[in-house]
């Protein structure tokens, strides 16, 4: 069977907008080889299609970036040198490069590598998407990625929609209860992609007001911030979930609150609908939450837009601070409409019904 390396060297989002692209190369058949970053590790190990996993952080993409030392270098090149892949698909957001990579899978005997460069490629690349008409800049990340692995010759099959997706989550009764309840995940790597905690805090306590379980995950660094939201009234998960854990969360929640972070785009991986906080530091058209009911919440159009930076550059953030709780609190009201809309009312039936038995007298 083909020996197909996919890349994509980032956090563990941007490894999850991969999935659709993994499916594509997956289904031929090819086995895959994922090679990622330690933070994407674990949504790496979720993707249906993935055989393997070798993980090593890029000193031209991880941030901080890691010394580019021989010794450091040397981890990759040895691995790369002994598989000896078929084939190579390098995924990247529009910012970065694939040619570092792909140097280093020439010199390790790669015959055949595709990826997307604004840069002129030489011989690095067989395969090299450039930005036009026929490969916008301006379309979701996912898509991205799967038009890279569809110029390789890898496309999805009949009836794969190109959603998110990710292998089984676990049961997580025991850890959140059988009740209904929201998510709120106040938690981001990037600071400038974050709505502030009280404005959290109190989203939770309008909730708990109108009999709304909320249940508020974060990570093990997070557990003062998911305790200062959870308060009184929330669950506080903060530290308590792993990868898979979370996803089993997520997708047993009727609603996630979240920013532009991983928790997102996992909530779209298991299908749940997502309240988006969305910092306009980077285009939401890339990077929202994708083939899933979303609300999209924020400024869009303000002055930190595509700036991409990781602190706020405007005093006061007002891009998401200026989003009161009560916009998020009808924004998960609107969520839940439209996915369980409520039954037609008795006398509308009626009506209907009325109606349509007046056409059939009048055949």
């Amino acid at each position: 069977m083909k020996q197909v390396l996919v890349v994509r060297l980032d956090s563990a989002g941007d490894v999850l907008l991969s999935g659709p692209a993994v499916r594509a190369v997956a289904q031929h058949p090819a086995e895959v080889t994922y090679l990622c970053s330690p933070q994407g590790r674990a949504a790496a190990q979720s993707l249906p299609g993935v055989s393997e996993i070798f993980s090593w952080a890029s000193p031209w993409i991880t941030a901080p970036a890691p010394a580019a030392t021989p010794g450091h270098l040397d981890a990759l090149t040895s691995f790369l040198a002994d598989r000896r892949f078929d084939e190579a698909i390098i995924l990247t957001s529009f910012h970065q490069s694939p040619l570092p990579l792909a140097l280093l899978l020439r010199l390790a005997g790669c015959p055949r590598i595709t990826a997307a460069s604004v840069d002129f490629a030489g011989s690095l690349l067989d395969v090299r998407l450039k930005p036009g008409e026929d490969f916008p800049e301006d379309q979701p990340e996912a898509v991205r990625a799967l038009q890279i692995a569809e110029a390789a010759g890898y496309a999805l099959p009949a009836g794969d929609d190109g959603a998110l997706a990710v292998r089984r989550p676990p049961d997580v009764t025991d850890l959140v209860g059988e009740e209904p309840y929201v998510v709120v995940h106040p938690g981001a790597a990037v600071p400038a992609r974050a709505w502030p905690p009280l404005h959290h805090a109190a989203l939770v306590e309008l909730l708990a007001g109108i009999s709304r379980r909320v249940v508020v995950t974060g990570g093990p660094a997070e557990r003062q911030l998911t305790a200062t939201v959870a308060g009184v009234d929330g669950v506080d998960l903060g530290g308590q979930t792993d990868f898979r854990t979370l996803a089993g969360v997520l997708k047993q929640a009727e609603v996630v609150v979240t920013g532009n972070t991983g928790p997102a785009h996992l909530a779209a991986a298991v299908g749940t609908p997502v309240v988006s906080l969305f910092s306009p530091v980077v285009p939401a058209i890339r990077w929202a939450p994708y083939k899933v009911p979303l609300e999209l919440l924020g400024d869009q159009f303000a002055a930190c837009r595509l700036t991409r930076a990781r602190d706020c550059p405007v005093p006061g953030h007002p891009c998401l601070a200026d989003v009161a709780p009560e916009e998020v609190l009808a924004a998960i009201d609107r969520l839940e409409a439209r996915v369980h809309p409520p039954p037609p009312r008795l006398d509308a039936v009626n009506a209907a019904a009325s109606f349509g038995d007046d056409l059939d007298e009048g055949n």
